[in-house]
C-alpha cells in the first residue's frame, strides 16, 4: 500500500483562469471556483502553483503549427474563440496536470484543478478542449523516463476521442492503457454496469502494471448534467471511492483532474458542479486516511 502524505497537493494558480467569451462551458473559470471552495474547508489540501508546459511539451503531442497558431491567436481554441486569456492559460492548465503527475509519483496521490483535455487531438481543438493535457503529461513522463507505462482512466461523460487519436498517432498503445467510459456508458440504466466496470479495473491495472494512473473525474457524469446524465451523486462518490481504493490497494500513484461539468445556474455560477468536485476530494482524503 502506498504511503500516506501529510497533505493532499492540488496544483492551481490564477494563471489557469480565463475568459473564453462563451457561456456554454464554465471550464474557463472552474479552477478558481473549486480552489475557493477548497479554501473554505478545513481539509488538509495544499494549493500549489504549477510550472507551465513548454512549447516543446505541447508540440510533443500536437502539430507544431496548430500549437503556435492557437497561442498566437490565429486559430480558435476549443471554446471556438481566439481569446487572449484562454491562450495565456493553456500552458498553465497543461502544466498543472503534469506537475500533479510528478507529485503523485512522489507522494502517491495528487490533484490538478484543470478541465478539458480529452477531445483535443493531434491537429485540432474540439469540445472545450484545446491542448490535451492528459497526453502532454503522459508523453513527457515517458520521454524523460519518469514512467514506463501510464494508465489513463477517463470518467468524463464523453468519449476521449482526442486522447485515443494522439495515442494512435504516436504509437503509444502498448505503453498507455486508455479506459474511456464515455465510449460505452450513456444512460442511467447503465449505472450498475458502469460501477462494475470500475471494479474490474483492479484486475486490468494489476495486469498492466502502470507506473502511474491519470484519472479524469468528470462531474458531467451526474444524472442532472445537461450535457451528460448517468450517475447519481452517491454513485459518483462510489465511482471515485472505487478508483482511489484500487490505486491505493495496488500501490499505484494517482493524479486526477476535474474534467467536465455543466450544471450552470442562471447567474453563471456552478455550485452543483463545484460540490461534485468537492465530493471527489473528500473520497480521496478518506481513502488516503487524511480525514
Amino acid at each position: 500500500m502506498t504511503r500516506t502524505p501529510a497533505r493532499l497537493q492540488a496544483f492551481y494558480s490564477t494563471e489557469m483562469v480565463s475568459d473564453s467569451g462563451r457561456g456554454a462551458s464554465p471550464s474557463d473559470h472552474k479552477p478558481r471556483d473549486v480552489a475557493e471552495a477548497l479554501g473554505l474547508t478545513s481539509w488538509p489540501v495544499e494549493l500549489v502553483p504549477p510550472q507551465p508546459s513548454t512549447l516543446d511539451d505541447l508540440c510533443r503531442v500536437h502539430d507544431p503549427s496548430f500549437v503556435v497558431d492557437v497561442l498566437e491567436l490565429r486559430r480558435a481554441s476549443g471554446f471556438g474563440t481566439t481569446s487572449p486569456s484562454v491562450a495565456r492559460s493553456l500552458p498553465y492548465t497543461c502544466g498543472s496536470f503534469y506537475c500533479a503527475a510528478v507529485s503523485a509519483l512522489r507522494e502517491g496521490i495528487c490533484a490538478s484543478l484543470s478541465s478539458g483535455f480529452h477531445h483535443a487531438g493531434p491537429k485540432g481543438a474540439r469540445g472545450f478542449c484545446t491542448f490535451n493535457g492528459l497526453m502532454v503529461a503522459t508523453a513527457r513522463l515517458l520521454a524523460t523516463g519518469q514512467a514506463r507505462k501510464v494508465a489513463i482512466v477517463d470518467c468524463d461523460y464523453h468519449y476521449g476521442d482526442g486522447t485515443q487519436a494522439i495515442l494512435e498517432s504516436l504509437s503509444l498503445q502498448e505503453q498507455v492503457l486508455h479506459e474511456t467510459f464515455g465510449l460505452t456508458y450513456k444512460r442511467p440504466e447503465q449505472a450498475e454496469g458502469y460501477l462494475s466496470h470500475m471494479r474490474s479495473l483492479r484486475s486490468k491495472l494489476a495486469a498492466f502494471k502502470p507506473d502511474l494512473v491519470l484519472y479524469q473525474a468528470g462531474a458531467d457524469t451526474h444524472v442532472d448534467d445537461p450535457l451528460g446524465g448517468l450517475l447519481t451523486t452517491e454513485q459518483m462518490r462510489e465511482r471515485d471511492r472505487i478508483m482511489f481504493s484500487v490505486a491505493r490497494e495496488l500501490s499505484l500513484p494517482l493524479a486526477w483532474n476535474l474534467a467536465g461539468g455543466y450544471q450552470v445556474e442562471p447567474d453563471g455560477t456552478i455550485p452543483k458542479v463545484v460540490q461534485l468536485h468537492l465530493n471527489t476530494f473528500e473520497e480521496a482524503l478518506k481513502v488516503w486516511q487524511l480525514l
